[in-house]
């Protein structure tokens, strides 16, 4: 069946192509909720955040096809999470706007590894002076592999004008799903807690570090068709935090 090309009615841009997904484990019964492989259905677990930052994803179109990237987990616990997906010639028409509203402090995160653009890396001082501003320091987090990474911070000429950020982390990622080249190099979802948890924003950070864990843990047993028996630590953290906002609830 060929792929079908659809236009995207608020950016203007034709959307990924839909395509029969026929990656290793196309086969698996998928809970239509999380996408994850129903065995280990992760929708239990999910448990709202607030957080003074918000996090744009800049989303590689291949990215969209893979049920191991991470970037969604982040909109599951923020709720004010946007996700964009990346056109090389122009913006999506909503990122456009959301560019150049003043209520917002974007910052695209990248290394400060290069001469040519060191007039544009700042610190974390920069996002906690926005929150001082009564701003929203927003972080635009370019999901893609490493390569198409660069390649998306080199030919996007709407984003030259931003602030770049460089995360400084001892973190090493946990991430089992996908083989990184050094264990400092981490996945989509990692880097916004430690954005998170570096900008203030402790409590969503935690959230979503457990979040990233029972993800984690339950993708790698359903590769395997295990069914988790007990719940991790992780998993019991949400749980008790949903019991939680679900009492507060009824008693309002």
């Amino acid at each position: 069946m060929p792929a079908s090309t659809e236009c995207d009615s608020v950016a203007g841009h034709p959307r990924p192509p839909r395509r029969e997904f026929k990656a290793r484990g196309s086969f698996v019964i998928r809970c239509e909720g999380c996408n994850l492989p129903a065995l280990n259905c992760l929708c239990p677990y999910q448990v709202k955040a607030d957080s003074h930052a918000q996090v744009w994803l800049l989303t590689h179109p291949l990215e969209h096809y893979k049920p191991t990237n991470t970037g969604r987990l982040i909109g599951d616990v923020l709720a004010q999470t946007q996700v964009f997906t990346w056109y090389r010639t122009a913006p999506d028409a909503q990122l456009t706007e959301l560019l150049a509203d003043p209520r917002y402090v974007p910052f695209v995160i990248f290394p400060d590894d290069q001469p040519d653009y060191a007039d544009r890396v700042v610190g974390m001082d920069a996002v906690h002076s926005a929150k001082q501003a009564s701003r929203i320091p927003v972080f635009i987090i370019l999901d893609g592999t490493w390569r198409q990474a660069r390649r998306m911070f080199r030919k996007s000429a709407y984003l030259d004008a931003l602030p770049v950020l460089p995360l400084h982390t001892e973190r090493e990622t946990r991430y089992r799903l996908r083989k990184p080249a050094s264990k400092a190099h981490l996945c989509t979802a990692e880097v916004a807690i430690e954005l998170l948890r570096q900008g203030g924003d402790n409590n969503a950070a935690a959230v979503l570090d457990d979040y990233f864990d029972v993800f984690n843990d339950s993708y790698a047993a359903s590769r395997f068709y295990k069914k988790i028996a007990e719940p991790t630590e992780a998993m019991t953290r949400l749980l008790a935090r949903k019991e939680e906002f679900e009492e507060l609830e009824e008693s309002r």
